[in-house]
């Protein structure tokens, strides 16, 4: 079932560059405190930020950015070695106030809007399972969104992204070359800490400490062996 979409044009955007292919799908929270205040900042061009979709509490979408277009939403980011990840990316903003406003969980209505949208997309651009991050993910070091209350797993469940086997062989406790191999930037070694509990956002939400315990090897060897 297609969702069905109104239109709010944003000013905040601009042509892909070209011979730059579209294969990512990041996933936001607003962090703002009201859906009202996160569309006037989407859409305010002394803000310089957007996104081409936006998907409230209720499971309503607007579209602000045409797909085509290069949103800006992701700033300062990088994945699997790409850091201009806004011109390869559609972005969807969630309406939630995020973990400075009182962050809660997505409602069941708003997660079946992004599925439903989300699969239309995976069904219209070539972005692999791999490239289906938050920008935390895509930003570890800055960002929290969409946070470890986001269901990752349903998602997954559904067709979209991926989700760790887990029972893998744990092998040695070195995680820095998964956490690239995976996509994650880590630039030295004092970054570990930031991406493993960006990692554990997305795919070990109850325990989010950046440590690197068993069972977050357990699960980032699950996905590696999802890559062979």
């Amino acid at each position: 079932m297609n969702p069905l979409i109104r239109w709010q044009p944003s000013p905040n955007h601009q042509e892909r560059p070209a011979g730059i292919p579209l294969d990512m799908l990041v996933l936001h929270y607003t962090g703002m405190r009201d859906q009202d205040l996160a569309l006037a900042r989407l859409c305010d061009s002394e803000a310089a930020v957007s996104a081409h979709y936006l998907i409230d509490e209720q499971g309503d979408i607007t579209q602000l950015v045409a797909e085509e277009r290069r949103a800006w939403h992701a700033g300062q980011s990088c994945w699997r070695g790409h850091r201009d990840v806004n011109s390869r990316s559609i972005g969807i903003e969630l309406v939630n106030p995020g973990h400075q406003f009182g962050y809660r969980p997505f409602p069941a209505v708003q997660m079946q809007a992004l599925a439903e949208l989300a699969t239309t997309l995976l069904a219209r651009w070539p972005i692999p399972a791999q490239n289906v991050v938050g920008h935390s993910d895509v930003a570890p070091l800055r960002k929290q969104d969409p946070g470890e209350l986001f269901d990752w797993r349903w998602l997954a469940d559904q067709g979209i992204g991926l989700w760790p086997r887990q029972g893998c062989v744990a092998g040695d406790g070195d995680a820095a070359p998964l956490l690239r191999h995976y996509g994650y930037d880590l630039v030295d070694a004092g970054d570990e800490p930031a991406v493993v509990a960006a990692f554990q956002r997305h795919f070990r939400p109850s325990c989010c400490d950046g440590r690197l315990d068993p069972e977050t090897l357990d699960r980032l060897h699950g996905l590696i062996d999802q890559l062979r």
